[in-house]
C-alpha cells in the first residue's frame, strides 16, 4: 500500500480543486484508501471523489464530494 496520493489539483481564480478518481468505491477497503490523500488535506477548498458508481453515487464524506463520474462531466 502507497502513501496515497491525490490524483489531479486544478487551480481555478477561487484557488485549488481537488480530484480522485477511482473507477468503484463500492469495496469499504476501497473507499477508505481513495478518501485518505484528501482527508490529510487540511485547506477548505474543494474535494471531489469521482466513480462510475451508481449506488451512493452522490455522497458528501466530511466535505468531501463524491459523484459519479459521467453524471459530473455531463452536468459541467
Amino acid at each position: 500500500m502507497t502513501n496515497g496520493e491525490v490524483n489531479f489539483v486544478a487551480k481555478n481564480d477561487r484557488g485549488l480543486i481537488y480530484y480522485q478518481v477511482s473507477e468503484s468505491t463500492l469495496q469499504p477497503e476501497t473507499m477508505e484508501r481513495e478518501l485518505k490523500p484528501l482527508q490529510r488535506i487540511k485547506d477548505n477548498y474543494p474535494k471531489y471523489l469521482l466513480t462510475l458508481d451508481e449506488v451512493g453515487a452522490t455522497a458528501d464524506y466530511d466535505g468531501i464530494r463524491k459523484e459519479n463520474v459521467l453524471k459530473w462531466l455531463l452536468d459541467k
